[in-house]
């Protein structure tokens, strides 16, 4: 909250100047989910604002330049061998859901021989590519993490798109692990 304090204050807002919020809903760390969104949740239940959310994987391929022949993998090194992974055509339309796959298997799920690989897991997927032969891979220069104002874009697109009463219910996070806790007995904390 002491971050969105200061960027309102750096932009000479208040709360009441905002119209919508756009959050980033995952795939992620679970406890950085849970963190987030619940300060968008308040902020956004607090002032009666939609509330949309990005995934990361869109959100750092957003800003991609592609070419024709080439499709975007925006991944994430999800540790313990496994990536988070969603690709993309050059006009930046999902060509697949996100998903955790081990990361000898990432390539079954990258269609076509040209990729521009996105995020902390590109350079994992670069050094499979190189091992095919008639597989070309390149590392986009663009920033591993998600960038707010890409965020934001992506959620005025969408505000656009579908109108703003199409986000007052707050978006749930994209967890494709389960959480490494456990609560006593076995129960899974999100699940119960």
């Amino acid at each position: 909250m002491g971050v969105i304090a200061r960027v309102l204050d750096e932009a000479r807002l208040t709360p009441a100047d905002l119209g919508a919020l756009a959050v980033t809903i995952g795939p992620g760390t679970f406890t950085g989910l849970r963190v987030g969104l619940a300060a968008a949740r308040g902020l956004a239940l607090a002032r009666a604002l939609p509330l949309v959310g990005i995934t990361t994987l869109e959100a750092i391929a957003a800003p991609v330049k592609a070419v024709a022949d080439e499709v975007i993998a925006a991944i994430f090194d999800a540790r313990r061998g496994e990536v988070y992974l969603q690709v993309f055509d050059a006009n930046h339309v999902a060509l697949t859901q996100a998903m955790i796959v081990p990361l000898e298997e990432a390539l079954i799920h990258v269609p076509g021989a040209r990729v521009v690989a996105v995020g902390t897991g590109a350079e994992l997927l670069a050094s499979q590519i190189a091992e095919v032969p008639d597989l070309a891979c390149r590392l986009a220069d663009n920033p591993a993490q998600p960038d707010a104002l890409t965020v934001a874009q992506l959620a005025v697109a969408q505000l656009n798109r579908h109108g703003p009463d199409h986000f007052r219910l707050a978006p749930a996070p994209l967890y494709l692990r389960a959480p490494d806790a456990k609560l006593p007995g076995g129960l899974d904390p999100v699940l119960g």
